[in-house]
């Protein structure tokens, strides 16, 4: 089952539904690396708020899909990570790295915009 992945604006956002197979991760991955350059994303969100775990994997894949959307120009906010899916994260040393995260679908939209207008003010002083 694929992701589905919806376009808002200049952002994309992807909705994860149930748990995913790697294969439905990397499917993922794949998705979002060809829309970001489709429609010239400027930012992607990854709502994991369904996902009661998360592996090791699945944190590889999210961090990947972070490093590719920014080679390709756009900001990613993984949203809706659950109390206990963070403690469990914790406790097995699972990171995200620098990938930024956000509370909800609201509060990363509210990010992706501060993070864009801070990119578009640092592109009109060059």
């Amino acid at each position: 089952m694929r992701v589905p992945i919806l376009k808002q604006g200049k952002y994309l956002i992807a909705s994860i539904q149930s748990a995913l197979s790697d294969y439905e991760l990397l499917q993922l991955r794949d998705d979002l690396a060809a829309q970001v350059g489709k429609y010239r994303t400027r930012g992607v969100i990854v709502d994991v708020t369904v996902l009661d775990v998360m592996d090791s994997f699945a944190v590889r894949t999210l961090r990947a899909i972070a490093q590719i959307a920014r080679m390709r120009g756009a900001e990613t906010i993984i949203v809706g990570i659950q109390p206990e899916v963070a403690f469990a994260m914790v406790q097995l040393g699972l990171t995200l790295g620098q990938v930024e995260t956000a509370l909800d679908l609201e509060e990363g939209l509210a990010l992706l915009d501060d993070r864009t207008r801070q990119d578009g003010n640092r592109d009109a002083e060059r």
